[in-house]
C-alpha cells in the first residue's frame, strides 16, 4: 500500500495530475490487478447480503416509492429492478435509484468504520445496474465491484466527514464511479474526470441522519449511485470536472473538510497490487446501526442477569465517542427518546436498542420496531434509564488501525435499586470477522432465507443462489438475470403509476 499525502495547493501553487488523489484513485481502477479466491468469495456474500436486506424491505414505502419513479422510465435492454421481472427492464440510473433504496432501508447490509462510517455494499446497485445495461459478463462485474469497495473503504480510512457534518455518501459516490470505469473498461484520464465530478456534487449535511430522521437515509445512497452513473456518463461523452477537486484552493478540503492547512493521508494500493478492502468490511447480523450490533449481542447475554427490570436504577454505556455522540446521548437528540419517533430514528438510538435487546434477548428486523414494541411502557421506563459516556479505551480501539484490533462495542454498567452493579462488555459483534461467530457463506445463505422465505419461492431463491455462487463464470446473459424476482401480487407499486411527475 502507498500513503498518499492530500492537501490544499493555493492556486498560484501547481500541482501535477498525476500526483492528485482522484488520478491515484483513477489508476488503480484501470490497472489489471490479480483478484484471490477469499475476495471473490466475499464479493459473493456481499451480493446475497444485500439481495436479502432489499426483498425485505421491497414493500415499505420509501422502497416502494423509490421503485414506482423507476417503473416510469422503461428502458428495452436496461437493468432489473429488485423484486420486479427479470423480462421488465429499466434505466440503469434508475434501476440503481430504486436497488439502492431497497438495500440500504433496513439498515441491515454491510459497514465499515474508520476515519469515517460507511457502507460499502451500497456500490454494489449502481454498478450491478451498468453491467446489465451495457451487456457485462460476471468476471467483469467481479472486478468493478472489488475496485469500488478499495476506493470507498481507503477513503473513509483516511479522510473524516462527520467531523463537518458532511453526509458519508461523498465518499460513496467517487467510490461508485471509480468502479464503473473499471466495469466499463474506460481510460483513466475519464475515470480521473468521473471520479471528480462524483465528489464535487455529493457533498450535503448530515442532517439526513440527524434530528427526526427520515427516509432519506435510506435514499442518500441510491442518490449517490446515481450521481455517479451521471457523472461517468457525461465524461464518456469528453466532459471534464472542476479540477483539482480535493487539493484545490475552493476545493472540498479546503471549504467543506479542514480548510486551508488541511492535510490527510488516504491509503491506496500500488497500481497492480491487489484490492483486498472488501475483507476488512463486515456485515450485520441484526437490523440496526452498526454501531449497536457488539451491544446488542451483549444485551442478550446479560439478559438472564436481571430478574426484574423495573429493579434497574440506571444503565450506563462506556462506549466509543462516535457511539457516543451519533446513537448515544452524547447527540443530544430528544427523538432519541421518543416512544413515537420513526423507525429510522429508533435505529439510531442505542438506549432503545439496548433496552429492547435486554428485555427480550433478540433483534428482529420488524417486531423490534414497532410502534406497539417502542411504546410497551415497561420498554419506555426501561429506556429512559440508559445513558451513553465517551471512554478513551473504546474511541483509540473504534480508530485502531489493525482490523484484527478494531472494536465497535463497549462495557454495560447496570445498577440495581439495592446498589448492587452488574457489569459486562464486548468488544465485537458476535458475526464479525474477529467475532465468536464470524459469518461464512452459510451464514449469509441464512440471512437471505430467513428474510425471503415469506416472500419468494424456492425456485426463485434456488435460482439466484445459484447464479451468485457461479459470479466469475456468469455470462452477461446471466448478469442480466441477477435479480430476485416476487410474485407479482406480493409487490406494491408493481406497475407505473401517474402520482408523481415521471
Amino acid at each position: 500500500m502507498r500513503q498518499h499525502t492530500v492537501r490544499v495547493y493555493p492556486s498560484k501553487e501547481k500541482i501535477e495530475r498525476r500526483d492528485q488523489l482522484a488520478w491515484k484513485m483513477a489508476e488503480i481502477c484501470t490497472d489489471n490487478a490479480p483478484i484471490k479466491e477469499d475476495v471473490v468469495d466475499m464479493v459473493i456474500n456481499r451480493i446475497i447480503d444485500n439481495a436479502s436486506v432489499a426483498i425485505a424491505s421491497a414493500n415499505r414505502h420509501p422502497v416502494a416509492s423509490a421503485r414506482a419513479m423507476a417503473l416510469a422510465h422503461p428502458r428495452a435492454g436496461g437493468a432489473t429492478v429488485f423484486g420486479m421481472p427479470n423480462d421488465q427492464k429499466f434505466s440503469c440510473e434508475w434501476a440503481a435509484w430504486a436497488n439502492g433504496t431497497a438495500v440500504r432501508e433496513l439498515d441491515y447490509h454491510d459497514t465499515f468504520l474508520a476515519a469515517d462510517y460507511s457502507h460499502p455494499g451500497d456500490n454494489i446497485p449502481p454498478i450491478l445496474a451498468v453491467a446489465q445495461q451495457t451487456g457485462k459478463n460476471g468476471k467483469e462485474l467481479l472486478k468493478a465491484i472489488v475496485a469500488g469497495y478499495e476506493l470507498h473503504v481507503d477513503l473513509v480510512k483516511g479522510i473524516c466527514l462527520h467531523k463537518h457534518k458532511k453526509d458519508h455518501i461523498a465518499h460513496l459516490c467517487p467510490a461508485s464511479a471509480g468502479g464503473i470505469g473499471t466495469l466499463l473498461g474506460l481510460p483513466t484520464e475519464t475515470v480521473f474526470q468521473a471520479i471528480q465530478q462524483a465528489v464535487h456534487v455529493s457533498f450535503n449535511t448530515r442532517q439526513s441522519r440527524k434530528g427526526e430522521i427520515s427516509s432519506w437515509k435510506a435514499y442518500a445512497p441510491a442518490h449517490a449511485g446515481k450521481l455517479a452513473i451521471e457523472a461517468v456518463d457525461r465524461c464518456m461523452r469528453g466532459e471534464g470536472a472542476p479540477s483539482p477537486i480535493y487539493e484545490g484552493e475552493d476545493s472540498v478540503i479546503a471549504y467543506m473538510l479542514d480548510g486551508k492547512d488541511g492535510k490527510y493521508v488516504v491509503p491506496l494500493p500500488e497500481v497492480g497490487e491487489e484490492k483486498r478492502a472488501i475483507l476488512e468490511t463486515y456485515t450485520k447480523e441484526h437490523s440496526a446501526e452498526y454501531q449497536s450490533q457488539a451491544l446488542i449481542d451483549l444485551a442478550a447475554r446479560m439478559k438472564s442477569k436481571v430478574s426484574n427490570f423495573d429493579d434497574v436504577k440506571s444503565i450506563v454505556i462506556h462506549t466509543s465517542h462516535h457511539t457516543h455522540y451519533v446513537i448515544g446521548t452524547g447527540a443530544n437528540d430528544p427523538q432519541k427518546m421518543d416512544p413515537k419517533a420513526s423507525r429510522e430514528t429508533l435505529d439510531h438510538s442505542i438506549m432503545y436498542i439496548f433496552a429492547v435487546a435486554l428485555q427480550d434477548g433478540t433483534w428482529h428486523h420488524v417486531d423490534s420496531y414497532t410502534p406497539e414494541r417502542a411504546q410497551r411502557a415497561d420498554t419506555v421506563r426501561l429506556w429512559h434509564k440508559i445513558s451513553t459516556l465517551e471512554d478513551p479505551k473504546w474511541t483509540a480501539a473504534y480508530h485502531d488501525t489493525d482490523p484484527n484490533k478494531k472494536m465497535f462495542g463497549g462495557k454495560v454498567e447496570i445498577t440495581m435499586n439495592d446498589g448492587t452493579k452488574i457489569v459486562d462488555e464486548l468488544g465485537v459483534a458476535n458475526a464479525h470477522p474477529a467475532g465468536a461467530k464470524p459469518f461464512k457463506r452459510a451464514d449469509y445463505i441464512r440471512k437471505f432465507d430467513t428474510l425471503t422465505s415469506d416472500i419468494i419461492t424456492k425456485e426463485e431463491r434456488n435460482r439466484f443462489i445459484s447464479l451468485c455462487e457461479r459470479l466469475p463464470e456468469l455470462t452477461a446473459a446471466e448478469v442480466q438475470q441477477l435479480n430476485v424476482q416476487i410474485p407479482i401480487d406480493k409487490m406494491i407499486n408493481n406497475k407505473r403509476d401517474q402520482k408523481g411527475i415521471f
